[in-house]
């Protein structure tokens, strides 16, 4: 549950810091944000939940639904869309969307990035893409189709990020094909 300023911080125990931060503004369906967190969890990303949400992330909730991972997931919780737009420093945003122009590989991601995603049913609204237009991207897909699985957007979009980070020496995998990060990201 949010404190009074609106955020609640989950389990965090991971070094380094998160290589990049998935926020969910009002997910509605608890597979698709149990699929995000493992996701999450697999890539050393934080998973940032912006109420109201469509579902319980209650401790009991998540050990019914079988999340046996949930408890190391940096899982952040906030009240609102206006509690989590005041975090400061503000960091850096990427709005994904199927209504954005530009491409997800035409932007440059950086470790400690926030890649925000809209509901299921209704995506990102209007106006806050209105306000970011440079700040919009979308994962290519034919003419005529309307979108993914929200779950496998994020991991698209998670893993083109780790691609430019390690293009960028930010980050490597080890010998057993692991990701290690090379600098701070928070």
């Amino acid at each position: 549950m949010p404190d009074a300023a609106g955020h609640t911080t989950g389990h965090i125990s991971r070094k380094p810091a998160p290589l990049f931060h998935i926020v969910l503004l009002e997910p509605e369906i608890p597979n698709n944000t149990g699929n995000i967190g493992r996701t999450c969890v697999a890539t050393g990303c934080a998973l940032h939940l912006i109420h109201p949400l469509g579902f319980e992330v209650s401790e009991k909730a998540c050990r019914r639904a079988g999340l046996d991972y949930w408890p190391r997931l940096d899982v952040r919780e906030h009240a609102s869309w206006e509690v989590y737009s005041g975090l400061e420093p503000a960091p850096p945003r990427w709005f994904c969307s199927t209504k954005a122009e530009k491409s997800l590989y035409d932007a440059t991601l950086q470790p400690g990035d926030h890649f925000v995603f809209g509901r299921e049913t209704r995506g990102l609204p209007e106006g806050l893409l209105a306000s970011h237009p440079d700040r919009c991207i979308r994962l290519p897909m034919v003419p005529g189709e309307r979108s993914l699985n929200l779950a496998t957007a994020v991991c698209a979009v998670v893993y083109e990020g780790l691609r430019q980070c390690l293009l960028r020496g930010e980050a490597s995998l080890n010998n057993r094909g692991e990701i290690v990060l090379h600098q701070s990201t928070e």
